[in-house]
């Protein structure tokens, strides 16, 4: 999400200096013969020419932008062992992805976060703030370093410039239609554009870009729940023998593929409750028919689908309650920070 609000915030500031500075030089010229009604087309090529460009400026900045904003400091010679490690761990990430050797950074902030940003695979800044490197193990960072050099494997950034390219060229286009109307049908002004055009414009260009972030979360969470694919997190599947090895008990995983296949097992009417904690990547939970199933699950990035519902968002946290054909019970517990979660039946 980070590296989306700073791609975003940077386009919206953009494309507002643009508009101003085209102002100034007279550059717009989206009437038609008359001067007095729009020519749409010339409007729509002027609108995509500036809506691209002023998104692949932003991608151009992206990694210069996030250094400065967000005071990175950028290692080149590690300067102790945890840096070392840092820096190893992306180095390694990265190779195995088949990219550039990206700039690793540090920047100081209290919150567990990371982000991935740069014009292409081979130019990108994976960053890490001092909270994440404080609060999660070694084997956290790593799944959530893999996590981030996956987005630039996947080329997440030139994806999300290209749509925000598209959304852009709407937001200049409309923003234009809308101080066209403003100009001509509530000051009245018949030849030209006066002032009230283009202070509508400007205000209904922030105004719809603002509108236009709803578009970006989702993709920018997708783009979250897919990019580890980017880096093999390993898969495993557990298999309990008995009711008991889960009944009670917390599994703790830092990242994976994780399956616990619970349908085996013979609950015989009992009743178990059992969590599950994953620090990045997929965790699926299989239950058997005959048990009633509750679950508390949550998600702070990512996906959640159970017995077929599907949200996807950040600081997901979703209850769901499942009756079994028998006289069973199971209370399932269960957290992802970053990934998939699913619970379904066998």
């Amino acid at each position: 999400m980070k590296r989306i609000m700073l791609f975003l915030g940077t386009n919206l500031a953009i494309i507002v200096v643009l508009s101003i500075t085209l102002r100034i030089l007279g550059v717009e010229r989206i009437l038609d013969e008359q001067g007095a009604g729009l020519n749409f087309n010339a409007l729509l090529i002027f609108a995509a020419v500036f809506g691209f460009g002023g998104s692949f400026i932003s991608l151009a900045i992206s990694k210069w932008m996030a250094k400065k904003t967000m005071n990175v400091h950028v290692i080149e010679k590690p300067r102790n062992a945890t840096e070392q490690w840092l820096f190893d761990t992306v180095r390694r990430q990265a190779r195995e992805a088949g990219i550039g050797m990206p700039e690793v950074g540090i920047y100081d902030s209290p919150d567990p976060n990371a982000f991935a940003t740069g014009m292409s695979r081979n130019n990108a800044l994976v960053a890490v703030s001092t909270g994440l490197m404080q609060n999660m193990g070694q084997g956290e960072v790593e799944a959530v370093l893999g996590h981030e050099v996956g987005h630039v494997a996947n080329g997440d950034m030139v994806t999300l410039a290209l749509i925000q390219g598209v959304v852009n060229t709407f937001v200049i286009f409309l923003a234009r239609v809308i101080g066209h109307f403003v100009d001509r049908v509530v000051f009245k002004n018949e030849q030209g554009h006066g002032p009230a055009f283009w202070i509508t414009t400007i205000v209904a260009e922030i105004l719809l870009a603002i509108l236009a972030f709803a578009i970006f979360v989702p993709l920018g969470l997708f783009a979250a729940g897919t990019a580890s694919q980017g880096i093999d997190l390993g898969s495993d599947t557990v298999v309990p023998a008995e009711v008991s090895d889960i009944d009670g008990a917390t599994f703790t995983r830092d990242a994976g593929d994780i399956t616990y296949d619970l349908t085996g097992l013979d609950f015989g009417g009992a009743d178990a409750d059992m969590s599950v904690q994953l620090g990045a990547g997929t965790l699926l939970i299989e239950v058997p028919d005959d048990v009633t199933v509750t679950v508390d699950a949550q998600v702070g990035a990512g996906e959640i689908e159970l017995f077929g519902e599907r949200r996807d968002g950040i600081n997901l946290n979703e209850n769901a309650t499942s009756s079994g054909t028998g006289s069973g019970t199971l209370d399932l517990d269960l957290d992802v920070t970053v990934g998939e979660l699913e619970v379904s039946r066998g």
